[in-house]
Order: structure tokens, then sequence, then C-alpha cells
């Protein structure tokens, strides 16, 4: 996911994105202790797209706060 589309999505739509993607994460990495996982930079990318959609719910929460 990019920055733009995250930047795109309302504060509802970045947290049910969040919920997924840890999701996601979590199957896979249960996934990967099996010897399963056949993509394995997918770990990385979404590790990345957390912290992406944390920033911008955080800018978000602060930016409704002011």
């Amino acid at each position: 996911m990019k920055a733009k589309e995250v930047r795109d999505l309302s504060l509802v739509e970045i947290e049910k994105q969040l919920r997924d993607t840890r999701e996601e994460l979590l199957q896979m990495r249960l996934r990967k202790v099996t010897g399963q996982v056949e993509r394995s930079h997918m770990l990385k990318e979404l590790r990345r797209d957390i912290a992406r959609l944390e920033t911008f719910r955080n800018v978000r929460v602060s930016a409704a706060g002011t």
C-alpha cells in the first residue's frame, strides 16, 4: 500500500486496514513457522504497511485534537 493510497483513506478506513494487515501478518508468521510461506518478502512489506498506516492514523488523530 502506497502512502498516497493511505492519505486518501478516512480514519475509520485506516483502522480497518490496520486490523486487516495485522491479521494478515499474523497468519503469514504462522505459515512461516510451519514452512508454508512462498513469498517471505511479504513479511517485510506488511510490517512497513502497518508502520505507514499507524503514522497516518497518528497524524489524523493529532490533527483532530487541535
